[in-house]
């Protein structure tokens, strides 16, 4: 009987110091602030029938950054959002983040359309429906309108330049990973010929498109950085060299790169328009398939989390994006 009610006691202690434990952890601050990407509904027309999700830290103060991060295809938002590292970037730096979430019901595998003319033009499809997003975000966390930024993997970055391109007034730059340059699709007469090949255009062609998108606008016009592996043979390399003909041509800069490094081990050119203001940069990972570079860890210049699509190649591009962008 003592025994048994030692025991008993034993018990109790644990449980009692587990409770403890718990409550504290609701109640320490810091952890209890932790957020979770919330749906919003009702935030436009949605022509392109498209769901909103958001990430905003918790106590996050007005005029900050916010930045639109598109998931690639077989992906959806809030995963996109983890496993590339922007939410947790959100945290550590202060800004919001937007995750539009294709419909299967658009796109069998939840690629966005960035191929679709009715997609990809202004006022027109899922851009209008990104574009509705954004304002609706702003307008929420009274966000800081000259520092918004959109950035997306594979489709995602397709349809990054195609935000880039259809509404460059909202943007003021652009992170393409493994994605594709505007009006790709019909340039080369087929997404897939695009992705697995590419289109045959001078410059100027390719700055002609996106021109064309904004009729009679005449700038800023967004930065762009991109971000492409050597070993991808779902988007080919070769649309890391049309994405910088198209935007330099853009910026009116010439397609010669103004400094070449390497960051991580890995090649990285930067491109100057004539003022001397750098417009277009590329990363060229050695060795990467089709996906998202991450550096998974806590370290200063680590974020983001391996795992299908989410590559470990010890850079971050949301980090590097970031950097660039000044959210740091």
């Amino acid at each position: 009987m003592t025994h048994t009610r030692a025991a008993g006691r034993s018990r109790l202690t644990v449980l009692a110091t587990l409770l403890v434990a718990l409550f504290a952890a609701f109640l320490t601050p810091g952890r209890a602030a932790a957020a979770s990407p919330q749906e919003v509904t009702g935030f436009g027309t949605n022509p392109g029938a498209l769901r909103m999700f958001r990430y905003v830290p918790s106590g996050l103060p007005a005029g900050r950054p916010v930045v639109v991060a598109l998931h690639g295809c077989t992906q959806d938002a809030a995963g996109y959002g983890t496993g590339s590292g922007w939410n947790q970037l959100a945290d550590r730096w202060g800004f919001s983040v937007v995750l539009p979430q294709q419909q299967s019901a658009n796109n069998i595998s939840n690629c966005f359309d960035w191929f679709q003319s009715g997609d990809i033009e202004r006022g027109q499809g899922e851009a209008a429906s990104i574009a509705q997003m954004v304002d609706r975000q702003l307008t929420d966390v009274s966000g800081d309108q000259a520092r918004v930024y959109v950035t997306g993997l594979s489709a995602g970055g397709g349809m990054t330049a195609v935000m880039m391109a259809a509404y460059p007034e909202k943007f003021a730059g652009g992170g393409v990973v493994a994605g594709l340059p505007y009006g790709c699709a019909q340039a080369a007469g087929s997404p897939y010929v695009c992705m697995y090949v590419g289109a045959d255009q001078t410059p100027k062609q390719w700055g002609d498109r996106v021109r064309a998108a904004r009729p009679g606008y005449t700038g800023p016009w967004p930065t762009l950085t991109v971000f492409q592996g050597t070993a991808d043979y779902t988007v080919k390399p070769v649309n890391m060299t049309d994405l910088m003909r198209q935007w330099t041509d853009v910026h009116g800069a010439d397609q010669t790169a103004d400094a070449s490094d390497t960051v991580a081990g890995y090649p990285h050119q930067v491109f100057r328009d004539p003022a001397g203001d750098p417009v277009v940069e590329t990363y060229s990972l050695t060795g990467m398939g089709h996906g998202q570079p991450v550096d998974p860890g806590s370290g200063t210049g680590q974020c983001g989390a391996a795992g299908a699509y989410f590559l470990d190649m010890n850079l971050c591009a949301a980090y590097r994006l970031g950097r660039s962008w000044g959210l740091g």
